[in-house]
């Protein structure tokens, strides 16, 4: 097939990449370096500065070393959209399309660095073990991730099986929607097949990256959304619901009713990056109830008139909702303080201000008991 070929058919349903998400959009995007005679293709594995691209000439195998900046973020990674020389030995990844989102975590070091899980993702897949209790502030926090990203989050609760009890079931469901507001929250048992006709049908319409800790059965669920073992699978202890590693890199693969899944491995640390909306998104009842406090700047501590808790007192709004929040908020602040001095700045400036106002206080009130 030659090149113009390819842009001519690109919007149609028979275009080589259209099972892999390509359109009309991304047609329109590649069309300069369609004129450069590159190759377009998708990402679906990176590895040690090679990835694996699935092109209109098949899957193909090429360098990354002229897309490797310092800046972790600008990296090519599972999902992105490429363009690949036609031929060569080896071929090379020479730029990759401006991504529509990306789902970025903070990483463990001690520089605060970015690190990108996957790009041009439509929905965020967070799986959640029903073989140990349920950690809700990890599901806020990657709830916060999914949202900040751009994708459309969905909470599926895994090995929904080990719960028989259809009333012990739905409880544990509802625990999760307070938690994540406008979210579906879907139980499946790969086992059983409880929930995976929904979950195909919503995964169907784009592409979608599986998330969640070891052991919460993503690979388990990947193989039975594919209908085959494509990804490996390992035992779960049961002493702590943990497992291993199974999945050691980013997987991209087609499903067969149609959509594309993104496998990736268990997630230990899931701190957040820049995601101050995401945070205000997972929390969206607190937010909606801060505008109705007295003062535009409470703090939802001790101050009259203050909505939030006027909601915990009467029951409407849990306290540990108000704790997670507070939580997830200070955390993303001091990670944008690390990369931003302008913030860091004004940070520093709001301390020394409250500082001093409460200096004045301090001194006021010692006046009056003299």
């Amino acid at each position: 097939m030659s090149l113009s070929s390819v842009s001519a058919s690109a919007s149609s349903s028979s275009h080589p990449l259209s099972s892999y998400g390509w359109d009309g959009g991304w047609d329109a995007e590649f069309a300069p370096y369609t004129e450069q005679g590159l190759l377009p293709g998708r990402v679906v594995r990176v590895d040690r500065g090679q990835c694996d691209v699935v092109t209109t000439d098949g899957l193909v195998r090429a360098d990354t070393a002229f897309v490797t900046p310092h800046d972790p973020l600008r990296v090519i990674c599972t999902g992105d959209w490429a363009a690949v020389d036609r031929d060569g030995d080896p071929r090379f990844v020479r730029t990759y399309l401006p991504r529509r989102t990306a789902f970025v975590r903070s990483t463990s070091s001690s520089r605060s660095e970015g690190q990108i899980l996957a790009a041009n993702v439509d929905h965020a897949i967070i799986a959640v073990s029903l073989a140990v209790e349920l950690d809700l502030g990890r599901i806020e926090r990657f709830l916060a991730l999914a949202w900040e990203s751009g994708a459309q989050p969905l909470v599926v609760l895994t090995k929904a099986d080990l719960v028989p009890d259809v009333t012990g079931l739905s409880y544990l469901v509802q625990d999760v929607e307070t938690t994540a507001p406008g979210v579906q929250v879907l139980p499946v048992s790969s086992a059983s097949g409880e929930g995976l006709d929904v979950l195909t049908a919503v995964l169907s319409g784009g592409t979608s990256v599986l998330l969640g800790a070891s052991g919460a059965g993503k690979s388990t669920l990947a193989n039975a959304l594919l209908g085959e073992d494509v990804m490996d699978v390992q035992a779960t202890r049961d002493v702590d619901g943990k497992g291993r590693h199974t999945t050691t890199t980013r997987n991209l693969l087609a499903l067969p009713g149609g959509g594309v899944l993104i496998d990736t491995p268990g997630l230990r640390g899931v701190g957040l990056w820049d995601a101050e909306s995401g945070v205000g998104q997972v929390f969206s009842e607190i937010e909606e109830l801060a505008e109705k406090c007295r003062f535009h700047d409470c703090a939802h501590e001790s101050e009259p008139g203050c909505a939030v808790l006027a909601a915990i007192d009467d029951g409407s709004l849990p306290e540990r909702r108000l704790e997670s929040y507070r939580k997830l908020l200070r955390e993303n602040q001091r990670i944008v303080a690390k990369t931003d001095a302008r913030l860091r700045a004004e940070i520093l400036r709001d301390w020394k201000q409250k500082g001093a106002e409460g200096r004045a206080a301090m001194q006021a009130k010692r006046g009056r008991v003299r």
